[in-house]
């Protein structure tokens, strides 16, 4: 599993740095298990957990500076600014770890010790995020900053008095609501433990078994390795909730098969890239965003899991309609059956994937564990299965892994401690407030065009963004104007985190895409466009929550059932549509026509709006059924002919 995917600048290190850098990476996911295991209150020495994220930040931000050059020229070697970044990341994270006991007490003394440690600190986030994610974040975190000042002289609703710099600064990085907060906390805590689970899974042996099993299960049909495609990536990114790294880690072997059996190297990308991205969105894990909602929300975390079902199931089934379609369309048969993995053999090794999985899952729902606890308790299985194995006994793995988890959370670590600068100038300032006063006065009443805002903003922040990271940040800002809207709080939050997510493969700055374009050898702007066709219902599927809620199953259960028919029957006219193929090519007036009529299936009949539902869905039921008719009884007479 890859774990740089957005730290592709990375410097080339040797030696002494090189072996200590590699050892703080080691210490990250350490000290997380240290924490989250609440060893020091079992050894007597309890500690606050913003003391445990000063020690977090200390050990990540360092590493940022050092691994990741400043521009262009700097990538030869560490340059002095380097270290002194690093050094002062390390001092302003140790300091709230050693003395924030102390801070509580005298939280509103503004010493100049505080101010100065203040600005540092500020500093070295952005930079960090400069670094990490670009420009874009970074202007964005400086101009919240400014506004907190400046706001007296902003006209107009988001006007009002402006916080002096020594509060500013002092509430920014000292307060529990603001960088030490829960944005940073969900990160070093849950994120971190099922990134380090995945690790250690795919480490002893489990990423191999997903590998191979959808390849035995799939790679014999007519676009094999594009459906095991699809399982495969589907499986890994639930577990890491990173699309890039999904296609680094899957993509270098399923992109090469596509294109082998036929499929355009743009589209190859397209289908990795897709359904790396949908793990994100694949419950019960939902690379640990499920978590992050339940915490934001207060809504149990089953509750989550279970309304992210058919909408998750929407997403793929999608995607593998179309290359499915795609592989009808150009004649495309399976792989030999001597190339696929043994499924009795693959089976075999199961119990790598099966049985951590079973441990995590039976510690949340049957024990009722916290997420990060139950994470642990799937690790622990990871090493019974590992001591099952001879070739997993010595544990040398588990350096690797912890390595790669460290690695993993820099980025994500940046891009949260500025999320939390952002907090907690939303608090300080009221913009949670004003902002959906804002919108409501640009869309009146109108939800659907609230909506649009809403989504066209959560695309355009989440560009560049680790996922996980996009949905803090947009759970904060856009969360609470959905909800003033009049959208049900889960369904508010899945809407964002769906628009957030699909920003990974749509243009024009697609992180997800792009990866998968650089390993298939395609135009980038291509493959994302192409990548849009395949996850095509990822777009209106959000909208569809928002205003039904028995997409999240919520609901009598003939609505959920027939809202599940309907919509997989959508699907499959919306395939047609898009890929312009279904026993034969279809003409393009053919193909308009099933967009609307797919559209009408798509909307959910429930007992209150029972005739109208009904009469939608029956009318694009026919049309869809006259179609399926007309197109088999044209194959058979050519067949005739």
């Amino acid at each position: 599993m890859s774990s740089n995917e957005d730290m592709e600048n990375t410097r080339r290190l040797s030696g002494f740095m090189e072996k200590f850098i590699n050892a703080i990476l080691v210490a990250i996911p350490l000290a997380g298990a240290f924490f989250i295991l609440d060893i020091p209150s079992r050894i007597g020495m309890p500690i606050l957990r913003e003391q445990y994220y000063g020690l977090f930040f200390a050990l990540t931000l360092p590493c940022i500076f050092w691994m990741l050059p400043a521009t262009e020229r700097s990538r030869r070697g560490i340059a002095w600014y380097d270290h002194l970044l690093a050094a002062a990341a390390f001092i302003t994270g140790m300091y709230v770890a050693f003395f924030y006991e102390d801070v509580l007490r005298t939280l509103g003394e503004y010493t100049p010790m505080r101010i100065g440690l203040s600005i540092v600190a500020i500093v070295t986030v952005l930079e960090a995020v400069r670094r990490t994610a670009g420009n874009i974040l970074f202007i964005l975190g400086l101009l919240f900053i400014l506004y907190a000042h400046y706001a007296e002289y902003v006209p107009g609703i988001f006007g009002g008095a402006g916080t002096a710099w020594p509060e500013l600064f002092t509430y920014l990085y000292l307060d529990g609501n603001s960088l030490f907060g829960m944005s940073l906390g969900v990160s070093a805590v849950v994120v971190l433990a099922f990134i380090l689970f995945g690790n250690l899974m795919f480490g002893v042996g489990g990423g191999e078994f997903l590998s191979n099993f959808a390849m035995a299960i799939f790679g014999g049909f007519r676009g094999g390795p594009a459906k095991m495609a699809i399982v495969a990536s589907s499986l890994f990114g639930m577990l890491t909730g990173s699309a890039a790294a999904n296609v680094a880690s899957t993509g270098v072997f399923t992109i090469p098969l596509m294109k082998r059996i036929g499929y355009p190297a743009h589209i190859a990308g397209a289908v990795e890239a897709v359904a790396s991205t949908g793990g994100s969105l694949t419950p019960p894990v939902m690379g640990a965003a499920a978590f992050i909602i339940a915490e934001f929300t207060g809504i149990p975390y089953a509750t989550v899991a279970i309304a992210s079902i058919l909408p998750a199931v929407l997403y793929y089934a999608g995607v593998f309609i179309q290359v499915d379609l795609e592989a009808g369309k150009k004649g495309m048969v399976g792989l030999p059956r001597n190339e696929l993995p043994s499924l009795r053999k693959t089976l075999h090794q199961a119990y790598l994937f099966v049985v951590p999985f079973t441990a995590l899952l039976i510690a949340l729902f049957v024990f009722g564990q916290s997420p990060e606890m139950s994470a642990f308790w799937g690790i622990l299985a990871v090493f019974a299965c590992a001591l099952v194995r001879k070739e997993t006994r010595n544990l040398t793995w588990v350096v690797t892994a912890l390595n790669h988890t460290g690695k993993a959370m820099l980025s994500l670590t940046a891009i949260v401690a500025m999320a939390g600068l952002v907090i907690g100038v939303i608090n300080l300032c009221g913009l949670g407030f004003i902002l959906p006063m804002f919108l409501s006065q640009i869309a009146g009443d109108n939800l659907f065009l609230v909506l649009v805002i809403v989504a066209v903003t959560s695309i355009i922040l989440g560009m560049g963004m680790p996922t996980v990271a996009v949905y803090i940040l947009l759970g904060v800002l856009m969360g609470p104007t959905l909800v003033e809207a009049g959208v049900p709080v889960l369904a508010a939050h899945l809407f964002i985190q769906y628009f957030g997510t699909v920003s990974q493969f749509t243009p024009p700055i697609c992180i997800a895409s792009f990866a998968a374009a650089s390993i298939a050898d395609a135009p980038q702007m291509k493959t994302a466009f192409a990548s849009m066709r395949m996850g095509a219902l990822a777009y209106p599927a959000p909208f569809l929550f928002a205003y039904s809620q028995v997409f999240l199953m919520e609901g009598q259960p003939w609505e959920i059932c027939w809202a599940m028919l309907t919509a997989l029957f959508a699907c499959f006219l919306l395939g047609c549509a898009l890929v312009g193929y279904f026993k034969r090519p279809i003409p393009m007036w053919k193909r308009i026509l099933l967009i609307p009529f797919s559209g009408l299936l798509l909307t959910a009949t429930s007992s209150d709006q029972l005739l109208t539902g009904l009469l939608q869905d029956c009318t694009g039921l026919l049309a869809g059924i006259i179609f399926v008719a007309l197109e088999l009884h044209a194959t058979r007479h050519a067949r005739t002919v």
